[in-house]
């Protein structure tokens, strides 16, 4: 059995709250037989690759996602910890990127599965739909001390049923904005006295999520794109004491960003900050402070940007004018544009796990195994990254060749070092002179266990 170094133990150890004894040591088993094991992550697959194949007590590690007794919650509780004691400063603020991802799945028992749009097979000018479960992930947004761009690392996985699957399953219906609400608001009792930022694309463009965030007790600054199409007002002036009548919620209504974004007369201002790829672009920008209404809700105080590339740009540079918010009307047009264009790294983070730790290969079908299976897949992505961060907090071996050198780690990096922590001396010791064992090259055996390590 694969045994982790001693440094990693309290690491591990952190979670045993969330189990009994008996369960804990099952899912310890499970979790190194996932990291090790290549293609489809499956309870089968994990048990072959620790050697459990001739375990006739097979069915108990199945019972840990479908039958045993333990909190998820608590888990991403403690997930949430160590990011935060591992990776930030007491004084650095906790950035969160929430956003939904689509899990391919199919089969007459699969009872979350619905029809929802596919953001990965679609295409700017066709739309792609796929049938699956829609999961809303929150993600620490995080600096590691090898690569040179924030890494995402998930720690609370939720499923965003369709209207029609909450009706013929009896739940109540939650969009992913109510989930995004809920969400934050668990993270902020959990972490009462942070700073606190979360970024969402459009979907997350809500005005009830505005309102969530600024009125929990310690508001959470949330940024988010903007339609272009938004309506603005400005805050209502002072009213006559003559006047009778409930008082003005908003005032004069403002031009939309479109009709900004034409008019020839808006002073634009010009910004130069670090862009997508790590390289500096310059951009122009307007900004205001607005009341943003729409029917159905009160109106709520953000701070709106409006960027655009700068005429005369290089075709090769264009991208088309984009409407940001702030909950937060405080924060400065950089911090906003920054904040928003860090977004992005979630979606590293669910290729990855696709690529790398067998996200859509699971095979479980029972709804309580559902629920937790894809939400431990997460967990294990920024497990991995807390592991190999303990182990290499300076440097991280990177995979290098001579056509190919490579800057910074990249998450196969950080999983291949995990492996070899697993598949150390002190689990696999050299065995001594025996005539039935074939001596190979020290280089050969190196590189086939390089290519294990690097297996996906």
């Amino acid at each position: 059995m694969p045994t982790p170094p001693s440094e990693i133990i309290p690491l591990l150890s952190a979670f045993s709250v969330a189990f009994t004894a008996r369960t804990f040591a099952k899912a310890l088993t499970l979790l190194y037989g996932t990291i090790l094991a290549p293609g489809r992550r499956t309870v089968a697959a994990a048990l072959r690759a620790v050697g459990l194949v001739s375990d006739q007590h097979f069915t108990n590690y199945h019972r840990v996602l479908n039958r045993d007794h333990w909190s998820p919650w608590v888990l991403s509780k403690m997930l949430l910890s160590l990011i935060i004691c591992l990776c930030l400063t007491p004084d650095m603020p906790l950035i969160l990127i929430i956003d939904d991802t689509l899990e391919r799945r199919q089969g007459r028992k699969i009872r979350y599965k619905g029809t929802f749009y596919d953001a990965v097979r679609s295409t700017v000018h066709q739309a792609s739909i796929s049938l699956g479960i829609r999961w809303v992930c929150l993600a620490a947004l995080v600096p590691v001390p090898w690569s040179q761009r924030l890494w995402a690392l998930p720690f609370m996985v939720v499923p965003a049923l369709s209207a029609k699957t909450s009706t013929q399953l009896k739940k109540p219906m939650r969009t992913p904005v109510d989930w995004a609400g809920f969400m934050v608001d668990r993270v902020r009792r959990w972490q009462p006295e942070r700073d606190i930022r979360v970024i969402g694309d459009g979907g997350y463009a809500a005005i009830e999520l505005v309102q969530r965030c600024q009125q929990l007790r310690s508001p959470v600054k949330l940024v988010s794109r903007l339609r272009l199409d938004a309506q603005l007002y400005d805050q209502p002036g002072p009213r006559p004491k003559s006047k009778r009548g409930p008082k003005p919620k908003k005032g004069a209504k403002q031009p939309h960003l479109a009709e900004r974004l034409l008019d020839p007369t808006t002073q634009w201002q010009t910004l130069t900050m670090p862009w997508y790829s790590g390289i500096r672009r310059s951009v122009e920008f307007i900004t205001g402070v607005s009341l943003w209404h729409r029917c159905g809700n009160a109106p709520v105080l953000i701070r709106w940007v409006l960027v655009r590339c700068p005429e005369g740009s290089p075709k090769q540079a264009h991208f088309k004018p984009a409407g940001l918010l702030s909950s937060d009307p405080t924060l400065t047009v950089e911090q906003i544009i920054s904040l928003f264009i860090s977004r992005w790294n979630i979606e590293i983070t669910f290729e990855e796990l696709r690529s790398f730790l067998g996200f859509e290969t699971q095979r479980q079908w029972s709804d309580r195994a559902i629920e937790r299976t894809t939400p431990c897949l997460f967990g294990l992505f920024s497990l991995l990254v807390l592991w190999a961060k303990v182990r290499h907090p300076d440097q991280l071996p990177v995979r290098q060749t001579s056509w190919y050198p490579k800057q910074s780690a990249t998450f196969s990096d950080v999983l291949a070092a995990v492996r070899r922590d697993l598949c150390s001396s002190p689990n696999y010791a050299s065995s001594g002179d025996n005539p039935d064992l074939l001596q190979l090259p020290k280089a050969l055996v190196f590189s086939l266990f390089e290519m294990a390590y690097y297996s996906v």
